[in-house]
Formats: C-alpha cells, structure tokens, sequence
C-alpha cells in the first residue's frame, strides 16, 4: 500500500470523526490508531494535515482527532523522526493556544499530544512551551497545564528546566487576575514541587545529581509569598483550594529559616480556611504537609501555635462521618495523620489538650476525641509508653457513658490498649469488665440516645463490636493471657452478665488451652490467692443450668460444656476420663439439632444423666453438699428465666438424691419450701419435681418433711398473714397447696414401686384431699382456682399411674376409686363443651383411665355416665385447629382426644363381649349421625379404634353367632361415602374389623387373613378420592365384600338398616346405602326373591319423585324394552326433540345403548340420519364481496348431538366396535365440513339468552359436537390413548379452529398410527372415496391425515405404503394449493416412516419434490417451501445416482431464497443447502464445490440473521459445509464453534474463520469480498453490520501478495458509504473495518 492508500484510509476516518453516536466517533477514533500502530508517522502526518485543512472544524472534533493522536503517540513515539516531533509539537501548541478562552476538552487534548511527545523530545518540546511564555505577558492557562502534567509525566526531564521556567512566571505572577489563570498558576506551582521532591527523593537515578534543594528555594518562596499573602484572601473558593493544595509541597522547598519565619501566619491562615469550606479534605492533606515540613526542620513555632492547631483539628474529627462521603473520610485520615505528626513531637501537650475533653458530655466530642486517642495509642507507641497510667484513668467518665456511638469508640479504645500493654498496668481490670459488660447487652435492644443520628447498623452494634474484641484481645494478644486469665472467671457466676456468658467461655477455654499446654502449674487455680473467683461448684453449677437451653445467647449451651469439660482439674480430679468421653457426646447431640428441632425434656434428661454419672464419680458426700448448697444459693439468679429455673430444682433434686447426709436433705428440702415462689406455676412445677426426683432415694424423709412444712410456724404464719388481705389470700394460699399437692403427685410417680403403694392413701392421698378441701374428704368448700383443680388432677393422675404400674397393682384394693372418678367427671362436666382452655379435661380423662383399670370395678351406671359425660365434653369440640391458631392449642385438642381414646378402650377391656361392645357403639351412634362433619369423624374414628381393639383381644372359646353384625355394619358402610375424607377412611375400618370379628366367632384363627375382607384395604385409596364415580365404585365394591362374607340370617338386618340410612340428611351417605342396596340385590338377590318386586318399585318412585340421581339408573330398564319394540320410532321421536338436549332426554339416549345389538341398530340409523342431508346450507351475505355465512342443517345437527349421547354409555362399546370405520369417517368427515359453520338463528338466539337448568351442559356449536362426538367414538372403542393423546397435544381445540384445523388432522392420524394402527386398513378403505368430494375442506382433512400416516411404520407394517402412494399422488394436480402441499408433505414423511423404501421410490419422489420447487409464480410459494424441507429430509436416503441429475439444480435454485423476506424461506433453504453438502461426498464434490464456496459468505453472514432459526440452520449448513472445504483446520473450526447450544462469541469465530480462509483458500479473497460487498446493502441490519465486520478480518489475514485481488478503491468507497448509515453499529464496523485495510501494506 502506498502512503497515498494510507492518506486515503486516514481521511476517509477522519471524514466520519464528526459522527454523532459516540460508539461510532470512539470506533473511528481506533480505527485510526490502528493505522498509526503500523504506520505512526503517515497516520500523525495525515492526522496534523486534516486539522490543518480543516480549519473550521468543530472543537469536539478536533479532540477526538488528538486524541487518537495522543493513543498513537503513547505506544509509538519512539518512532518518530525529529522533523515529525516538530510538526506535531508545533501542532499541538498551535490546537492548544489557538483560542484564549478556556475550552477544556479540546485544549485538554493538545496538551495530552504535548505530554505524550514530551516523553520522548522533552527538549523540543520544552522549548516550544518556553517560547509561549512571553516576558511580561500571562501566559495561556493550557501551557501552565501542560507543564504541571509534564511534570508528573517525566520529572528528570523537566526539573532542569525549572528555573528557567519559574523565572519566566514569577514576574507575571502579580498580573493574573482571573480566577481560572490563578488556579492553573497553582496547580503548576504544586505539580512543580511535587516534580522537584521527587526528583530531589531519587537522586541517584537522576540526569543531574548535583541539584539541591536550594536551587527551587528562593523562586518558590517568592511564588509562596504571591499565593499566601495575596492569592488566599480571594473570596473564590476553588482558587483558595487550589493555593492549599500547592502551600502543601511548596513548604517542603522553602528555606528552613523562611519557613519558620511564616509559620506564626501560615498556619492560622490554614485553620482560618476551615470555616469557610465544607470540604476540608485538600486543607488537612495540605496543613499534614506543611507539619511534616515544619518538624523535620525542627521548628519552634508550633508549640506557640498549639493550641489553635489543636482546637482546630479536634473540632474536625468530630464531624459526623458520612460512608457516602468518601472526601469526608479522607479528611478524616488526614486529620488523623497531622495528630500523629503532633504526637511524635510533642505528646504531653496533645495529651494535656485531649485527655480533658473526655468528660465532656457532649457525644461527638467524646467520640471524636477516643477516636484521636486510639489513633495515638497505635501510631506512637514509644511517646505514649510513660503516660499509659494517665491515660488509663482519663477514661474514668467515658466509661459511664450510655451513647452507643461513644461505647464503640470506648472499646476500640480498649482494644488498642490491650494491644499495648495498658491493660497490664493497674486500673485495667475495669477496662476487661467494661468489655464483658457491653457483651452482656441484649442482643436487639441495646440503650440508645434518642435523636436521627442514634439509629446504627446492626452488625456495628456495641455488643457485637464487644464480643469481637474480647475474642480477638484473648486469642491473638499474647501479653493479655495473664491479665485475663483466671479473672475473667469472676464473670460467669453474675445475673448482670448473663447476656455474656457466651463470649466469655469461648474466650476462657481458649485461655485455658493455652494455659494447658503451658503446664498443669499455670493451669490450675490457686482460689486462695484469688478470692473474688467463684467456687468450682458455683462454677458447676452455673454452666450446667445455662446448658439447658442451650441455643440462647448465640448457643452458650455448647461453649458452656465445653468450658466446663476444659475446667475438670480445677473442678474435681477424678472427672477428667469421663467429662471427655461424655461432653463430647452432649455436644454432637446439640450439632444435630436446632432450637426448632431439640427436645427439651430429652435433653434435660442428658445433663440430668451427666449430674448423676459425675455424682457418682466424685462419691464424696461433703463434695455433694457443698454443689448442693451452691445450688440452692443460685435460685434467685433464675427468677427471670422460668425454664432454666425449672431445671435447677431438677438439678438439685439430683444432687439431693446423691447425697448421704438426711440432715442435709432435710434441711434444704425445708429452705427450698419455705423460699419457693409459689406465684409461679413454673416454679411449683420445678419445686415437685425436685421432690419427687429426691424421693427416689429418700421417700421417707421427702414425705416427712412436707407434713412437716404443713405443720410449721412458717406454713401457718403465713397463711394468717394471708387471711387479713381476704382479695388475695385464698388466691396465694391455693397456690401454696397447688404446690403442695403437685409434690405428693411426683413424689408417688417417682418413688421405687416396692415401697409406693404402702404410703398411697394413708400418706399420700390424705395429704393431697387435706389440701384440696372438697367433698372427698367430707368438707364441702369449692375452689375457684383452676391452677388448683389442674395440680389435683395431675397428681391423683400421677398417683393412679403409679398404683397400675407397680407389681402388687393386682391385689390392690383402692377404696378411694370411685370417690375420685366422681371427682374427675365433676371437674370434666366444668368445662365448656364447645372449646378447649385448660388441660384440665385431657389431665381428667387420664386419671380415670388409670382409675378404671384398678380394683374395685365400676357399676354399670358410673360406666355409663362416664362414657357419655366424656364423649359430650370431647365430641362437641370445634375442629381441630390451624397451625396459625397456635401450635400449643393443636398439641392441647390431639392430646384430649388420644385420652378419650385411652379411656374408652380401657373401659371396653373390662367387658370384652359383644353386648360391651354393642354397648359402647350406641353411646357413639348419635354421634355417628351427627350433621355435624368433625362430630362424625371423631365417632368413627373412635368406633374404629375400639373395633381394632376388640379384635386383637378377642378370645373365642366356643362357636357363637355374633348377632350384631347386621346392625353395626348397617351402621358404618353408608359412613364409607361421607364428606369427610376421615369419615370415609375410617368407616372402611370398621367394617373391615366387623369381618374379622364375625370370621373370629366362626372358629378362623386370629392371624387368618381372608382374601376377600383383604380387598377392603386395596379400596381405601378409591375413597380418598373426591370424584362421586369413583366414590360410589368404591362403596359398590365395598357392598360386593360384604355380601360374599355376610351370614344368611343377619341380610335382613342389615338391609332394614340400609333403608334407613336412605333418608340420612348427609346425601353423599344416603347415595351409598342405595349402591350397597342395589349391590346386595344383585349379589344375594335369591335369596329375597319375594322382596325384588318392592324394591325396584321403591327405586322407580325415587325417580319419578327426582329425589337424587342415584335412582335415575332404575329408568334405563323402562327404556330399554321400549326401544326393542320400536326401536326407529324411537330415534325419529328423540330426534324431534328440541335443541339443545335436555338432562331427562339425554338420559334416555343413553339408555339406548344398555344392550350391544339395540346400540347398533341405533347407531346405524343416526349415521344414516346425519349423511342423508346436506351439512350446512349458504346464507346470502349482507354485505357485497362478504363471504356467504354457511349455517348447518338441523337434522345432521341433531344426529350428532344424539350420536354423542349414545356413544357416552360404556355399554356400547361393542356396537361401536363394530361399526368403527364408518362412525370414524363419517364424523372426520362431518368435522371438516363444520369448520367456521354457524347455528341456525333461533338457536344462536336460544344460547345468547341462556340455556335452561336442566339442559345438558355441553357446547351446540356444530364442529364442536362434531369434535365431541368423534373424541366418544375412540373412548367409546377402546381408543383411549389416542383420545388422550389428543388431549395432551391440544388437537381437539385445533380440529375446531379454522387455522388450525390442518394440524388437528395431521395430529389425529399421528396418535391413530400411534395406538390404534389395525383399525386403518378399514379406515383407509372408507376413506377412498374422499378425495374427489365436492367439498374442498374435505380434501385438505383427508389429504393431511392420509399424508401423516406416512409419517409411521404403520404405513409398511400394514401393507398400506403402495396405496396411500397412489391417493397421495393422484391429489398432486389438485386444484387446491393446501392439497398439493400436503401431498409433497405426505411424500417426505416417509423419510421418517418408512426410510428403507425410500430407495425404491427414489425418482418418483425427487420428481416431485423438484416440481414442487417450481409450483406457482410466487416468490414464496408454499409449496415450494414445503418442497424444500421434504428435500432435506429425503436426500440422504435416496440412490446417489438418482440425486446427482438434479443436484446442481436445486442449489441453483434454493440459492436465491438464502436471502429470502420470508425467515421460514431462509431458514428451509439454508437447511437444505447443509443436507446437501452432508450427502454430496465422492464423486459429487467437484460438480458442487463451487456452489459450496459462493455459500460460504451468505451463510456466515446470516449467522447474524436476526431470526434465531435461521442463525441456527446457518450453523449446520456451514459445519456440513466443512468437510467439503477439504480444510480440517476450518471445518474443526466450525464443529467447535458451531455447536447447538453452545453460545456464539461472532467476533471471535469470525476471526478464526478468515484466518483459515486465507491461510488455505488465499485465492478467494476478491470473491469473498465481493460477496461482502453485496451485503453492504443488506436489509437486515445485524447482516449489514457483519458484513464489514467480515472484511476486515479477512483483509487482517490476508497476506500482502493477495493484494491484487482487492480493489481496495471500491473497497474504500463503500466501506465509506456504510460510514453514513443509519444505524451505529453498521458504522462502527465500517469503520473497523477501514482501520484493518491497513494490512494490505
């Protein structure tokens, strides 16, 4: 390429440089930086002769120009010659001062170009900006820009012009009276020092080592002198910013003695300033540099300046930081950086001006100031070493501070000092207790100043930022081990830091760890030398109760235990081997758990365990006290925390249990009970539990010391004291007893059975009825306390289950039974029958479960009344409840009912007969019946339960007649269709067991299982189901069961009480006694021969009366008989019934089809009715060119509708198979003739106004009952796949639909081949007629079923191939265009269908095929559409030989749809050209390989097509293309990227692609770019936009000697035209694209 072609690509760039989009303008711009990456010299040569031609160009432009030229220069000006430099430097300044105003991107540009050059020719281009500084002239505010970033750029080469320059800008200083020119002049004296002290910071790399600071001093200071003392009084703000910003590094320059000679007014000149300026980020940075400046030169002036700096800097670190604020946390840092500087130099005056300002009240003060004080701590360690004492008690007041903001600071403040060494010094024990305090925070409401800037993010709150450091300052500070360990300790056993104690162990077992492996020495505790240490029992005993609820607190439960188990040597020596083996076991139990999952009483019992096992271990009694005493003590700690006080009296009931002392027992069994809050009902419940847990090792001593308590000063004082406030004694004095009693009830539950039964009444029933006071015990005072009510009843409960459980239980006489059963139903009766409040009537019906069992039995009324006074307490109850409702309420009612459950089956093992057992159904027969659903479930439920009972404990000694069995299951199965799924489930219980029973009491073993009472179980899933057919099947087959096993005498019975069940309010249970009736007839009919007459009458009535569709049935028999007679008087009679059918009509249709050989003769006469008229009839249009309304016949109409109703009756399944083919045909045929055709008028008036109750819901609409009718015919015939699979597919709605009647055919044939392939020949046979109707819907239906079923196997299975060829192709010259399509539809499916026959038909298919291509003088023919994907389908299975004549042809003629409007044209083209190229392998490669190249770019292109379909053939069509290419490397490139699926990156597969195109194929380079040039004018955007995009990387691969086969002028010309298109893509890749050509070099 010569230098005029890369002249021409520069200009043409440069030409579309005013573009508007900016993706565009940026796309230029690199274009021309990739000119100027290989030729940098003509590409800034043709960029400088533009800008100079080009005169009048805009500013924005001319940027954008330079700075392309500013990214060549960057990388290339090292390749510049010295003649280039000059001009573009020349350039450069001229761009840069050609106009005085300030325009900043342009200038901004210039100057870039400048500082790019600078790098290389810093000399040139020095003395071109020199020459811009004219003495006693300003200069331009761009060149003081350039020189301040030429600077930075390159400082060894500037510095050494810097006198020069600064004498050339000191003397006009004076002369700048524009704020903007003042600012440059600022920001070109701070980058001047910056360059300075950089260059004076590495001298030894330096061109000049010799330069001293001296050499700047003078000129800066004379500089220093304009900017401080005249510059800085400005009112701009920007410019008194830009003066700081440069007095920062300038004070480094000035002379030491000038320097300390300004310091008295500079510095208050600076702190001046923050009160005019809100951003005080470059002040601080820039007072930071002046105190650095003014230390190393050991000024003396800041001690008297102090104070002021001082006041000002503080007063800045107290500004609220905001995180949004990123200038307002550099000032902070900054700030804090001047402190340091301060605090190195003089730290007793920092420290005298801060430490007061710590008792100030004021929040942003305090914080400020500890923020300073933690900032000093850590950044000047050695100055503050000796004041740590004074700072230590500075923090006195802070301290108490309850802000949060000032807690945080406070801790980050101790965190520094325990990292320092403070801690260690005396005084640092306040500051470790002040941590643990703010651990022990709750977690969610920690104390909080009111006001907006209170609200704090959580995870910084204080108790958060507390644990870290705490955790942090006893893991990673090594010096702090000492300090902490062992006071930290002391913090357990406090209320107040409760809310700590998780920290605390975690940091204490990584003490003690560490402690341990030190040695056993430094490990264990001296106590003597520790005093203010709790004992190891307190210690024992406060980690163990926290332990029991173990997730709170952030799971103190795990790191409790785990401490504990670290802390063994200090606690006993002889527990280290088994706390290791067990408390890891504890903790895998909490690991597999969740506070959600644990359950709580089963945990308590592990650490109950764990008490009891390390009691044991120790075995020292003195030990045992001494952890018992320090139980006791710790029971107020719990008072706010009634669970974790609840096992505290466990523990120590345990530990009580183990000791050996009674005295000891005695006495603190006597505190705890004088101590007790008994206002608590947690509390009482621990308190009994603790005595009851004692009296398994010292029942005589726990039962003493309660009479004891009763007979005591204290008992009785206490209550006298009680009785002078009468509101609240009885209320206090109850909960007294309540305690009380709920003792004597654990104490019985616990006590060893042996020695329980010996003190049942005469200790512990006297005591508890001594309590109660009721008639019992013969005094008669009622109670209004239920708390009270609930302790009796819970340890007479109690009590019970300790007198059956124990050994002796048989030979006990409780003579107290029937008084306390009385008792518990009194207390039942008490409770609202309607809801559930209190456990009061579950607690009751427990005890009486017990009581029952025990001797002496009850009398048959007692029995009686408590069965019904139980079942009216339960059964009444509203339903169960929603879990939104509460979980405790569910819990509460399941609860109640399991006790109804208990109770009731224990009074039933008392009487074990069949009279106990008919007994206690009638109690729950009302209940059975009961309209209420939730009312009858729990009676079946219950009913079933005892059934089950029964039957498990059924012994039968002798053969007996179980003479209930009519009656109880005429009571249940009408049960089995109830509306409540429970109800139903559990009725098929009842007689399921009802079965067994009678089978027991014929002599069958108890494991006999018979086979038909099994079947009951197998039809419990029928019953789930809602669907009333599959409900009343089930109940039909249930009757089934029970005829086949009922004896002769209990039938009458038990249909006696089905009849009843008829006229149950519950219809669902009244429709199933009619099933079971109707079953029963049928089964067992012969033997009440007498009574069928009765009972069929008593069916007709029903339906005359129309009670319920369940006696409808009985009406079909009538109809029947009628229809056998006159059987064509029927039809033609219901045929003249009106339309649409109503429910009664319908019926009787339907009854037609009881009997196969009526239902055929029906059948056949509706055919005929419905072929014998015309379809539909023409109506004139209303409007001329409208097309006429078609309107159906009503006679067909009705035949169809008639049809329907027939073919719903499962009997006439075998007439329909019978007369399939014609009922198949004869409705496709009805169906496509009724697409888009209208009712009559009267009846489309008969629908708008609405059709009358007691039709038939179903649609009139003719092609709709068409559909139906057809869809029966399958049903009807044992066709149920393809019905369903019509269904799935939606071909229905499509048959009935004019667009998509078509695919509803073609859908129908596939699932008729599919399922019901035997059935076609006779299909296909009706069917052969069809082609030559007179209706053209007709056709199209037939034509695209018939083409379908090529599209099967089924076609060659059955021998049909030949004949579907022939009617296929007898349609091919149809006047239709829809039947010729679907005939070369019909062709290629049998690719699909029969591939092996393909061969054989070869030519007569491609004849057609390539016909089809030529069907019609449109462009987009649909049949040649259809010809070209049948095509594609075919050619890999037809005779090479055979595809060769016409091969060239149909790529000829395929190629122009590449390019197609039409995307389905495109797409089946493109496919088709890929078939083509898979098949055309050997011989063929030749004839077709040039078709193959003129395909390649079309396709490539197309990849971007903007249908994703044909993008998607585009990528087979080119990896079939590949192996044709005889290129691996370009057709693995294909396979690789071409992938379905796999995302395309274009560019990158692009640039693959061009690259092998031109390495192997360098020839092709001019007809490729050709091509490309065609798609220039592509309509498609996204192809348009590729088409550069493809020229550019194959002119980047192309190699130089290809250049002839470019016109690159051409080239050139129209990659310029796209520059103007009007889409930004398009140009960005022209531009791209020009930026390439650069290659053809």
């Amino acid at each position: 390429m010569t230098e005029s072609s890369i002249k021409k690509l520069a200009s043409t760039l440069l030409d579309a440089i005013t573009d508007k989009d900016p993706v565009v303008q940026e796309q230029v711009c690199s274009a021309l930086c990739s000119l100027g990456e290989v030729r940098p010299v003509e590409t800034l040569r043709t960029c400088e002769e533009y800008l100079r031609q080009h005169d009048k160009l805009a500013h924005p432009y001319r940027a954008a120009v330079l700075r392309a030229m500013e990214r060549v220069l960057s990388s290339r000006a090292s390749e510049l010659d010295k003649d280039t430099a000059s001009t573009i430097i020349l350039l450069a300044s001229s761009e840069m001062t050609k106009t005085k105003d300030l325009v900043w991107d342009w200038q901004q540009a210039a100057s870039g170009v400048l500082v790019a050059v600078g790098r290389q020719f810093i000399s040139k281009v020095m003395e071109e900006l020199l020459r811009k500084l004219h003495p006693g002239t300003l200069p331009h505010c761009a060149v003081l820009h350039t020189l301040a970033s030429l600077s930075v750029a390159n400082a060894f080469g500037v510095v050494p012009f810097l006198p020069s320059v600064l004498s050339s800008l000191l003397p006009v200083l004076g002369m700048a009276k524009q704020d903007t020119v003042r600012v440059a002049f600022c920001s070109a004296l701070q980058r001047f020092s910056e360059g300075a002290l950089e260059y004076l910071a590495n001298l030894d790399r330096a061109p000049d080592p010799t330069v001293r600071k001296d050499a700047f001093a003078t000129d800066i200071f004379s500089a220093y002198d304009v900017l401080f003392h005249q510059w800085l009084q400005s009112r701009e703000a920007k410019l008194r910013l830009a003066v700081v910003e440069a007095l920062g590094p300038m004070s480094h320059l000035l002379p030491s003695e000038r320097l300390e000679e300004q310091l008295p007014k500079l510095l208050p000149g600076i702190l001046a300033l923050y009160k005019k300026h809100s951003e005080t980020f470059y002040l601080s940075k820039s007072l930071g540099q002046i105190l650095e400046a003014a230390v190393s030169v050991g000024s003396r002036t800041l001690e008297t300046q102090l104070d002021a700096l001082l006041a000002a800097l503080h007063s800045q670190i107290c500004v609220p930081v905001e995180s949004s604020s990123p200038l307002v946390m550099s000032n902070q840092k900054e700030v804090l950086r001047c402190f340091t500087v301060l605090a190195c130099s003089l730290p007793d005056r920092l420290l005298a001006f801060l430490l007061p300002r710590l008792d100030t009240s004021n929040e942003r003060t305090r914080v400020g100031t500890l923020q300073v004080v933690r900032h000093v701590i850590n950044s000047a360690a050695a100055q503050m070493e000796d004041k740590k004492p004074f700072i230590l008690s500075s923090m006195r007041l802070p301290l108490l501070d309850t802000n949060s903001k000032v807690k945080r600071a406070v801790v980050q403040v101790i965190s520094a000092m325990a990292h320092h060494g403070y801690l260690e010094q005396p005084g640092g024990e306040v500051m470790i207790e002040y941590i643990v305090q703010q651990c022990a925070l709750p977690p969610e409401q920690e104390p909080e100043k009111p006001g907006p800037s209170s609200k704090d993010p959580k995870a910084d709150s204080v108790r958060a930022v507390s644990v870290r450091t705490l955790y942090l300052v006893s893991t990673t500070v090594d010096r702090m081990s000492h300090v902490l360990w062992p006071y930290l300790l002391q913090f357990l056993t406090p209320v107040r830091f409760t809310g700590a104690l998780t920290p605390l162990c975690r940091s204490l077992v990584h003490l003690a760890q560490k402690r341990q492996e030190a040695g056993a020495d430094a490990f264990l505790i001296q106590y003597d030398a520790h005093a203010s240490l709790p004992s190891p029992y307190a210690v024992t005993a406060r980690l163990l109760v926290v332990s029991s609820s173990p997730y709170l607190g952030d799971g103190r439960g795990v790191a409790a235990l785990r401490l504990l188990s670290v802390l063994h040597p200090n606690i006993h020596p002889l527990l280290g081997q088994h706390w290791e083996t067990t408390v890891p076991l504890l903790l895998g139990y909490l690991d597999e758990h969740t506070e959600e999952t644990l359950p709580q009483e089963e945990w308590e019992e592990k650490l109950l365990m764990f008490l009891r096992d390390t009691l044991a271990i120790v075995s020292d009694n003195a030990w045992i006290c001494q952890l018992s005493l320090e139980l006791c003590r710790q029971l107020p700690c719990y008072d706010e925390t009634p669970q974790e006080k609840n096992f505290l009296y466990k523990c120590i009931g345990t530990t009580l249990g183990a000791a050996s002392s009674k005295e000891v027992v005695r006495k603190h069994l006597q505190e705890l009970l004088e101590t007790a809050r008994y206002q608590e009902e947690a509390e009482r419940e621990g308190l009994a539990c603790c005595f009851g847990i004692c009296a398994i090792s010292h029942l005589e001593d726990t039962l003493a010391q309660l009479e004891d308590f009763v007979r005591s000063e204290v008992f009785r004082k206490s209550i006298g004291i009680l009785n002078i406030f009468k509101d609240r004694s009885e209320n206090e004095v109850e909960k007294v007893k309540s305690a009380l009693i709920l003792c004597y009830g654990h104490v019985a539950a616990r006590a060893p059975q042996e020695l329980v039964l010996a003190k049942v009444e005469s200790d512990i029933l006297r005591n508890i009825c001594q309590h109660f006071n009721t008639k019992v015990l013969g005094v008669k005072v009622e109670t209004k306390d239920p708390a009270l009510k609930l302790c009796l009843v819970q340890s007479v409960c109690m009590v019970s289950r300790a007198i059956c459980n124990s050994t002796q239980a048989g030979s006990f006489h409780f003579t107290r039974k029937a008084e306390l059963v009385a008792q518990m139903m009194e207390f039942i009766r008490a409770e609202p029958p309607d809801s559930l409040r209190t456990p009061i009537r579950k607690k009751a019906m427990l005890t009486c479960t017990y009581l029952v069992s025990v001797e002496p039995a009850l009398d048959e009324q007692a029995r009686a009344d408590v069965i019904r006074g139980c079942l009216h307490s339960v059964m009444a109850l509203l339903p169960e409840p929603e879990e939104k409702d509460g979980g405790c309420q569910k819990s509460l009612y399941l609860e109640t009912l399991h006790a109804l459950e208990g109770l009731l089956t224990s009074l039933l093992q008392r009487n074990m007969t069949p009279q106990g057992l008919q007994i206690m159904i009638e109690h729950l027969s009302p209940w059975i019946k009961s309209p209420r659903g939730h009312e009858r479930a729990r009676a079946l439920g219950l009913s079933a339960l005892l059934l089950r009972h029964f039957l498990e404990q059924l012994r039968v000694s002798a053969l007996v007649p179980f003479h209930n069995l009519g009656l109880l299951v005429g009571l249940f199965s009408p049960r089995c269709a109830d509306l409540w799924p429970a109800t139903r489930q559990e009725a098929v219980d009842c007689v399921y067991s009802l079965l067994y029973l009678q089978l027991g009491y014929e002599g069958f073993s108890r494991d006999y299982r018979d086979d038909v009472a099994e079947r009951l179980l197998s039809l419990k899933d029928g019953l789930v189901h809602p669907d009333p057919t599959i409900l009343f099947h089930t109940c039909h087959s249930i009757g089934q069961i029970i005829a086949k096993r009922l004896p002769p005498d209990q039938l009458i019975s038990l249909l006696l009480t089905m009849f009843e069940a008829l006229g149950d309010p519950e219809k669902n249970c009244s429709r199933a006694a009619t099933v079971m009736i109707n079953c029963l007839l049928q089964e067992r009919g012969g033997v009440l021969q007498e009574k069928v007459p009765e009972i069929v009458s008593v069916l007709r009535s029903k339906l005359q009366e129309a009670q319920g569709e369940h006696v409808l049935p009985a009406a079909q028999h009538s109809m029947y008989l009628l229809a056998t007679q006159h059987c064509a008087a029927v039809v033609s009679s219901l045929l003249g019934s009106p339309l649409p059918l109503d429910s009664h009509t319908s019926m009787l249709w339907r009854a037609l089809a009881v009997e196969p050989r009526l239902a055929a003769q029906v059948l056949g006469l509706l055919l005929e009715k419905m072929s014998r008229d015309v379809p539909f009839k023409e109506s004139r249009a209303f409007l001329l060119g409208r097309t006429p309304d078609r309107v159906a016949t009503l006679l067909p109409l009705s035949a169809t509708c008639a049809l329907f109703e027939v073919l719903s009756t499962p009997a006439a399944g075998p007439a329909v198979l019978e007369l399939y083919p014609q009922l198949f045909v004869a409705l496709l045929l009805r169906v496509s003739c009724t697409v888009g055709v209208q009712l009559p008028r009267n009846l489309q008036a008969q629908e708008r106004r609405g059709a009358s109750p007691a039709l038939a819901a179903r649609n009139l609409e003719p092609c709709s009952s068409a559909v139906d009718t057809l869809r029966a015919v399958l049903l009807r015939s044992g066709s149920e796949d393809v019905a369903q699979r019509m269904d799935l597919e939606g071909g229905w709605e499509l048959l009935r639909t004019s667009a998509g009647h078509e695919e509803g055919a073609t859908r129908l044939a596939r699932a008729m081949a599919e399922h019901a392939g035997p059935r076609l020949p006779l299909v296909l046979k009706a069917l052969a007629c069809t082609h030559s109707s007179a209706y053209e819907n007709q056709r199209v239906t037939t034509t695209a079923f018939l083409a379908e079923l090529l599209n099967s196997n089924v076609a060659n299975d059955l021998m049909l191939l030949d004949s579907l060829l022939e009617s296929l192709v007898a349609r091919q010259k149809d006047t239709c265009t829809s039947v010729r399509r679907l005939v070369l539809r019909g062709l290629a499916n049998l690719a699909s269908g029969c591939p092996d026959k393909v061969r054989a038909h070869g030519p007569q298919l491609l004849t057609a095929m390539i016909g089809g291509l030529d069907d019609g003088d449109s462009p987009h023919s649909p049949v040649a559409l259809e010809a070209m994907l049948g095509l594609a389908r075919l050619v890999h299975l037809v005779e090479a030989w055979d595809l060769r004549s016409g091969l060239l042809h149909v790529a000829i003629r395929i190629r122009p749809f590449f390019d197609s409007e039409k995307m389905e044209f495109r797409t089946a083209s493109i496919r088709l050209f890929g078939h083509l190229n898979q098949v055309c392998h050997g011989d063929c490669e030749d004839v077709f390989l040039d078709q193959v190249v003129g395909g390649l770019a079309p396709l490539l292109l197309h990849l971007q097509d903007p249908q994703a379909a044909v993008a998607s053939a585009c990528r087979f069509a080119l990896r079939m293309c590949g192996p044709n290419l005889a290129c691996e490397d370009l057709s693995a490139a294909f396979q690789k990227h071409l992938q379905e699926g796999r995302a395309l990156h274009f560019g990158e597969f692009l640039n693959t692609t061009c690259k092998h195109l031109m390495h192997h194929f360098p020839d092709l380079l001019g007809r490729l770019l050709t091509t490309c040039l065609f798609y220039f004018k592509s309509s498609w955007e996204d192809v348009r936009a590729a088409a550069p995009l493809f020229t550019g990387f194959l002119v980047l691969h192309a190699e130089p000697r290809q250049q002839p086969q470019v016109d690159l002028d051409q080239l050139i010309s129209a990659l310029q035209i796209l520059l103007k298109d009007p889409a930004p893509e398009v140009r960005t890749r022209a531009a791209e694209a020009l930026g390439r050509l650069v290659k053809l070099a």
